[in-house]
């Protein structure tokens, strides 16, 4: 059996190599300020109000839940997970960066409200019921 020399795959193809001949890259065009304004209020908005979507979202689930109080608030906990990476990605898909950011802070003080009103009917509920 003879030997052969080893050859690159590379240097048996023929022609001249394609990366030599690609033309120069065009400069980018630095981006404007409003540009970056509008991805830091997303980011803002994915971060800060989406979780306090999910923690207002967490607090009322965890008093409306038909659940004990402990298992109310483990399921509230672990859905406020999904809920906060649902916000982060409406605050990317949103139209524009205003609504990114009011659509998640409204929603949030609804359900703070509603969490707030929960709580208020659970403390009367418990206070007018008779001590045991």
């Amino acid at each position: 059996m003879t030997q052969r020399s080893a050859t690159p795959v590379a240097a048996m193809r023929a022609g001249p190599d394609p990366r030599a001949a690609a033309p120069a890259r065009k400069p980018r065009p630095a981006l404007s300020w409003r540009y970056r304004g509008e991805v830091a209020a997303r980011a803002f908005a994915a971060i800060v109000l989406g979780y306090l979507f999910a923690y207002a979202l967490t607090a009322l689930l965890s008093l409306a839940l038909p659940f004990s109080r402990v298992d109310s608030v483990i399921a509230a906990s672990l859905l406020s997970f999904f809920v906060w990476c649902a916000v982060a990605m409406y605050a990317f898909a949103a139209r524009s960066a205003w609504r990114a950011c009011w659509a998640p802070a409204l929603g949030a003080a609804l359900l703070l409200g509603a969490a707030k009103l929960c709580g208020a009917a659970a403390l009367f509920s418990a206070a007018a019921a008779p001590a045991a």
